[in-house]
């Protein structure tokens, strides 16, 4: 059963496991959100994250868990999602809950709640007794895809991000990370465990501009945001308004890249030797993923099947 099936980072996992040759029935709320993408055939089942019973009825007979989930700016329901999924999986015939972080995790809290809400949900996942695999992903390469990020990419040659100049980031792209989560769903001998993933190379945002520039065939020059002033834009874009609601997703981002831009050593620096003692996945580099992307158009690819889930 996948949890947080469409959109971005849902779709990717459903096609990795199509193409291992696996059945995914998608636990969803809205059971047609798949009905308008490249995935209207998936088995879908109707199911509530927010109603416990809910989850225990759609985990009958399943022989595991893939899951996203939505950020959570309210530290309450952020556990109460995992206590739910831990309850659903602990009622039936699960084996495995795996699950993608969709960001960095500390090792304790740091007064973000959506930050803080993943460590509850880990939490709730480890206690379950359930066999796990929690990959605490970095950064997504299809950030630079996006409709906040690929404009000015294209339009203006600017890759613009809400990281110092110094920050180093170990990106790595959503089929990779869709690919991590199949390879732990079938190998049994895969040990219970946090598994911190991101991409191959540690890059500056200089070093980004420089292979998306080789890529594109133009220069691309880096510009370092402030996270207030990319969760501002990110507002407008989206809302219509710059101004950032407490605890929205944009004060959420903002505080997120605060955290990693304040640390003397930057948490997005993926361990490559580590992550290969467990897995035979080798991320791809930056370089091979920007060439597969359309950079003569603007618009973000994931858009339209996002908003099709969305309905």
């Amino acid at each position: 059963m996948t949890i947080g099936a469409t959109g971005d980072q849902g779709h990717p996992l459903l096609q990795r496991l199509l193409d291992a040759d696996m059945h995914p029935v998608a636990a969803l709320r809205n059971p047609s959100a798949l009905a308008n993408t490249p995935f209207a055939d998936v088995e879908t089942i109707s199911a509530d994250l927010y109603d416990e019973q809910s989850l225990i009825a759609a985990a009958q007979g399943m022989d595991a868990i893939a899951m996203h989930l939505p950020f959570v700016f309210d530290l309450e329901k952020a556990a109460q999602l995992g206590a739910n999924i831990a309850a659903a999986a602990k009622a039936s015939s699960v084996r495995k809950i795996v699950f993608n972080t969709s960001c960095y995790v500390a090792d304790e809290d740091i007064g973000n709640p959506a930050h803080d809400g993943r460590r509850a949900i880990e939490q709730a996942i480890i206690d379950s007794g359930v066999s796990y695999a929690i990959f605490e992903t970095k950064v997504f390469m299809d950030n630079m895809i996006r409709s906040w990020n690929k404009p000015s990419i294209v339009n203006s040659s600017i890759f613009a991000y809400p990281a110092k100049p110094d920050l180093k980031i170990s990106w790595i792209c959503l089929d990779d990370v869709a690919t991590f989560m199949v390879e732990a769903l079938q190998n049994d001998d895969l040990p219970s465990g946090r598994y911190a993933i991101g991409g191959p190379q540690a890059l500056v945002g200089d070093e980004v501009a420089a292979i998306l520039s080789e890529v594109i065939g133009k220069p691309v020059t880096f510009k370092s945001l402030s996270p207030d002033d990319f969760a501002s834009a990110m507002s407008l874009l989206v809302t219509g308004s710059a101004t950032v609601q407490p605890e929205s997703i944009y004060s959420g981002m903002a505080s997120f890249y605060s955290f990693y831009n304040e640390q003397p050593v930057s948490p997005l620096i993926a361990d490559t030797e580590e992550m290969a003692k467990y897995f035979k996945t080798r991320p791809t580099p930056l370089a091979q993923w920007a060439a597969r992307q359309d950079w003569t158009d603007p618009t973000d690819p994931a858009l339209a099947i996002r908003m099709a889930g969305a309905k």
